[in-house]
């Protein structure tokens, strides 16, 4: 049985995403300004790292992360879902996080990608904003932020409060999208940077058509190639 996210992923792989009312403007808005900070904090991780110890998504992209201005930025950053993630489609996590799992080891990274300050700015943000999708708007939570049903009901249980306290004590959790796709994201920022309308609405679709396919296999918000 398909999931309710397939036909709003597959009715947004159609009409220019920008086209479906049913999002909102402002929601797209904030989604929007969101992933340029996104970006521009993977562009300052990648300058801050050493190359030889980069991770995969830094160093194999050292060349196009600094050639990212203004421009380009904010055409990378008008895609239908957020470029980073904090686990919003892994539900033991979320039930682990409100003690509702006794494991032994945390569920989710404990290794942080970023190491700049701002990360923990930008973590803080990005939990605030699926905690209050997750509130008042679930479909856009679901297909936006990758966040799975369970998921939905589990971070709307969570306060405010108990959201930042998460931000404070799991920094490893922001993690960029599928951080070990490089050819993926190589092909994204290049139609970025090029500004060619095709190529960047080709590479929007394919990450719904990815969306799409995730949802049909159970498998939440992972790219596969």
């Amino acid at each position: 049985m398909k999931t309710e996210i397939i036909p709003i992923v597959e009715e947004m792989a159609g009409p220019p995403w920008s086209a479906q009312p049913w999002l909102g403007g402002a929601t797209l808005s904030v989604l929007a300004e969101l992933n340029e900070q996104c970006l521009s904090l993977l562009v300052e991780e990648a300058a801050a790292q050493n190359p030889a110890s980069a991770q995969p998504l830094l160093r194999d992209l050292g060349q196009l992360w600094p050639k990212l201005d203004a421009k380009a930025l904010k055409r990378a950053a008008a895609c239908p879902y957020l470029l980073m993630d904090t686990g919003f489609a892994d539900p033991q996590r979320w039930l682990w996080a409100q003690g509702q799992q006794v494991l032994e080891r945390e569920r989710g990274p404990t290794v942080p990608f970023f190491t700049v300050p701002r990360a923990a700015v930008l973590m803080r943000t990005v939990l605030t904003y699926g905690w209050h999708l997750a509130q008042n708007r679930q479909s856009a939570a679901r297909l936006l932020l990758g966040m799975s049903p369970q998921c939905v009901n589990l971070v709307r249980a969570c306060t405010l409060i108990q959201v930042g306290e998460l931000a404070g004590r799991h920094p490893a959790w922001l993690q960029p999208r599928w951080p070990q796709h490089v050819r993926i994201w190589r092909e994204f920022l290049s139609a970025a940077l090029t500004g060619e309308g095709r190529s960047l609405q080709e590479a929007r679709l394919r990450g719904l058509q990815i969306l799409a396919a995730d949802a049909r296999a159970g498998a939440g918000g992972s790219w596969r190639e």
